[in-house]
C-alpha cells in the first residue's frame, strides 16, 4: 500500500506573489499566501459562519515567473500540489509548518 500526498485547493491571495532565485538550487521559486474559506455551522447559535483558512504555496521552475507576473494580491487561483512539512530553529526555539508545493496552478476570474 503506497502512501498519497495531494491537495487542491481553491482561494485568494492575500498579498502579491514574492519571485526569489535560489543560488544554491539554481532555480526559481514563487511563494504566495493564499486565503480559503470554510463554511460550519455554531454550535451556540446555529447559524452558519465562515471560516478563513490561510496556506503557504511555492511554485518552482517556470510556472515561477508566470505567477510572479501575472498574479496580484486578490487573485483567485486553484492550485494543486503536494503538502510539504518543514521544521527549523529560530532563537532556541523549534518551529514546524506545512506548505503547498504546487505542480499546478490555474488563474480564476478575469
Amino acid at each position: 500500500m503506497s502512501n498519497v500526498n495531494t491537495v487542491v485547493i481553491t482561494g485568494n491571495l492575500t498579498r502579491d506573489p514574492v519571485l526569489r532565485y535560489l543560488e544554491g538550487a539554481d532555480e526559481f521559486v514563487c511563494r504566495m499566501r493564499v486565503a480559503v474559506s470554510g463554511r460550519r455551522k455554531d454550535a451556540e447559535s446555529g447559524q452558519w459562519v465562515d471560516r478563513p483558512g490561510y496556506f503557504d504555496v511555492a511554485v518552482w521552475g517556470e510556472h515561477a515567473h508566470t505567477c510572479a507576473n501575472y498574479l496580484l494580491k486578490g487573485r483567485g487561483i486553484a492550485v494543486a500540489g503536494r503538502l510539504r512539512w518543514s521544521e527549523w530553529v529560530v532563537a532556541d526555539a523549534r518551529r514546524e509548518g506545512v506548505e503547498i508545493v504546487a505542480t499546478r496552478v490555474q488563474f480564476l476570474g478575469s
